[in-house]
């Protein structure tokens, strides 16, 4: 199989513009899926929408899975309780709209290492998966230390301190990255198996 071809086609073959449509439509609702599963961690629970959009770039590629994310904003946007908790729309306002916005560089980021050939083992998923997870704090964090508080936004996670934000917003939810990346190692791992033993 090339080197530069995504899982859905090694998996599926020839691209389309239904198959795409389609691909953009599970994939949404996959992570909207996602989101609202809760794993019990400690400190905080996590969810498995990251988990999820690593998945859907890894398997559509950068431009498809950049388009499946921007759909799913979309569906958000629009008022449907896509996003984790049960939000909608309105989670444009708090304190995680930045990560929102970072889930799309999120799936691109994945696909791009997908089609270069840098995440179809182990190792290199991993390591793709963590780093990505890693960038994904850098949107995250801007929104409420520099951006919200210019759009009018007072809440109590705007423009604190950075120890407040190491706390809150990145402590956290250091393991389930981590366990993330391993679960994306394995999935990914296993479906090239998979698909060079048909």
């Amino acid at each position: 199989m090339s080197r530069d071809m995504t899982l859905s086609q090694a998996a599926t073959g020839a691209d389309g513009a239904v198959k795409k449509l389609l691909m953009v439509l599970g994939g949404s609702a996959f992570i909207a899926i996602a989101a609202q599963v809760s794993v019990p961690m400690l400190p905080v629970p996590m969810t498995l929408q990251t988990l999820a959009i690593l998945m859907v770039g890894f398997a559509f590629g950068s431009r498809l899975g950049a388009a499946t994310l921007l759909a799913y904003l979309a569906e958000g946007a629009m008022g449907l309780p896509v996003f984790a908790g049960g939000m909608n729309g309105l989670a444009f306002a708090g304190p995680t709209a930045g990560f929102l916005l970072g889930f799309v560089a999120m799936a691109y980021l994945a696909g791009l290492a997908a089609e270069r050939g840098i995440a179809r083992g182990f190792i290199g998923t991993g390591a793709s998966a963590l780093v990505i997870s890693a960038l994904l704090y850098i949107p995250g964090l801007i929104w409420p230390v520099a951006l919200a508080g210019g759009f009018g936004i007072e809440a109590g996670w705007a423009g604190q301190s950075s120890g407040f934000y190491w706390t809150w917003f990145v402590a956290p939810f250091l393991i389930g990255d981590a366990v993330k990346a391993v679960i994306a190692a394995l999935v990914v791992t296993g479906a090239w198996k998979v698909l060079s033993n048909r």
